[in-house]
């Protein structure tokens, strides 16, 4: 089977569970060995989450390692479908009553990398 078709036969807004503070301990600290160069985490605000979240269709998220402007690390963010693609699109009516697609929110800017820009601004 592969793995396209996996994932439609999977609930994907169940995907990922919740895990004790032991094993994500040893989780990131086997991360910052392996790459120790990599940035230590992103706070995310609950905001810019409800808002992905609650567009239609939206069961869950996707986050992308990425590098900005500045060439720091980041995260972009993107809501997902229940088959797992990316929304990239979202649909929204019009005020006559028309149907129609508008780009779909995708977010940056983590408190961690928003702090080092603006303190790194010149």
């Amino acid at each position: 089977m592969q793995q396209k078709e996996l994932l439609t036969q999977l609930n994907v807004a169940a995907i990922g569970e919740a895990i004790d503070h032991e094993l994500a301990t040893n989780l990131v600290k086997s991360y910052q060995e392996k790459y120790p160069e990599s940035f230590t985490g992103v706070t995310i605000g609950r905001n810019i989450i409800e808002q992905i979240l609650a567009q239609p269709g939206c069961v869950g998220m996707r986050f992308y390692d990425a590098i900005n402007e500045k060439g720091q690390n980041t995260l972009v963010y993107v809501g997902v479908d229940a088959s797992g693609n990316d929304m990239l699109k979202q649909v929204v009516v019009e005020k006559g009553g028309a149907i129609s697609t508008a780009p779909a929110i995708v977010a940056d800017r983590g408190w961690d990398t928003l702090w080092t820009w603006l303190t790194t601004s010149k």
